[in-house]
């Protein structure tokens, strides 16, 4: 299936950002591609899926490097940064969704609530980022990359902070009684 996003290689995980048409997908993507990440596709992310539910991204050969900048026009992301800067093929392990910040809205903030999406068959992590003027979205995925990788690896920040707490909570209503 082909998906309107953008897919990057950050930290080594393969990240699929989607939103709505100008929300800020391939300016992030350059961005983070400048900060030494690999870009696998802008705007249109070819999937595919094995038959062990894993999904693969690469770019329509039309399109293989290229990224589109409101602006400034077509770049040729290896021609201005190297061929290190771009991959062929990126197993998807973390999708990032961007979408315009709702002031009304309630956007998680300690990171508890697991969201997942689902494409072709196969269930990802979902992560919801609120876009505004000011927002550094390349340093915001980055940590989203990295905090994915811990939580792969057994430590879950959120979940450490909430246990603290509630011992915390804990020990002082002990100390009460």
């Amino acid at each position: 299936m082909t998906i309107h996003g953008v897919l990057v290689d950050v930290y080594g995980v393969g990240m699929l950002i989607t939103g709505n048409s100008g929300i800020g997908k391939s300016e992030t993507a350059l961005e983070l591609v400048k900060r030494g990440h690999r870009l696998v596709a802008d705007d249109a992310v070819e999937i595919r899926q094995t038959a062990d539910n894993v999904l693969y991204g690469s770019s329509p050969e039309l399109i293989r490097y290229l990224l589109e900048i409101r602006g400034v026009g077509i770049i040729n992301v290896m021609t201005l940064f190297g061929a290190g800067a771009v991959r062929n093929t990126k197993k998807i392990t973390l999708v990032c969704r961007l979408e315009a910040w709702e002031q009304d809205k309630q956007y998680d903030r300690l990171g508890l609530d697991e969201q997942t999406t689902v494409i072709i068959d196969t269930p990802l992590p979902l992560v919801t980022i609120p876009v505004r003027p000011g927002r550094n979205l390349a340093v915001i995925l980055e940590v989203a990359a990295m905090n994915y990788r811990l939580k792969r690896m057994g430590y879950n920040a959120a979940l450490q902070f909430t246990n603290k707490l509630t011992e915390t909570l804990t020990d002082e209503i002990d100390d009460i009684e």
